[in-house]
Parts: C-alpha cells; sequence; structure tokens
C-alpha cells in the first residue's frame, strides 16, 4: 500500500509539544553562563594548542634552513 499525501499516518507529528511558556530558555541564566565559559575554555585551549604546532613548525623549518645553510657552506669552501 503506498502513502499517498492525504494520507497522515502520524510519522514526525509533534503528538505532546510543551507550551511555550514552558520551554523558554533566558540569556543570562546559569546553563548560558555554564556554556559560554566551557565554550571560551575551549577556544583558548584551541588556541593554545594552535600556537604550539605553528612554533614547533616553525622551529622545525628553521632548524632544516639552517642544516641547509650549512650545507651549501661546505660545498661552497669544498
Amino acid at each position: 500500500m503506498a502513502n499517498t499525501s492525504l494520507e497522515n499516518d502520524g510519522q514526525g507529528m509533534i503528538v505532546n509539544p510543551k507550551p511555550t511558556a514552558d520551554n523558554q530558555d533566558w540569556d543570562g541564566d546559569d546553563a548560558d553562563r555554564a556554556d559560554r565559559l566551557r565554550f571560551e575554555e575551549e577556544q583558548a585551549l584551541i588556541r593554545e594548542q594552535s600556537e604550539a604546532r605553528a612554533a614547533k613548525a616553525a622551529a622545525e623549518a628553521k632548524t632544516i634552513a639552517d642544516a641547509h645553510k650549512e650545507a651549501a657552506a661546505k660545498e661552497a669552501s669544498a
């Protein structure tokens, strides 16, 4: 039996929704402050990790560049 647009078997319908007055999330409540603080802490951690990775990559690049300069200097003097 194929469902047509005229048939409604109740799938996807909200059967017992909460009234709007009971479902309000006010800005500034304790849960919002905790969420904001957690988000800020996560962002700070991500920034620190990103900066640490960038510093490590820069140090590795400098080491490689110095090694290439040494090799070039040795070839030039030979």
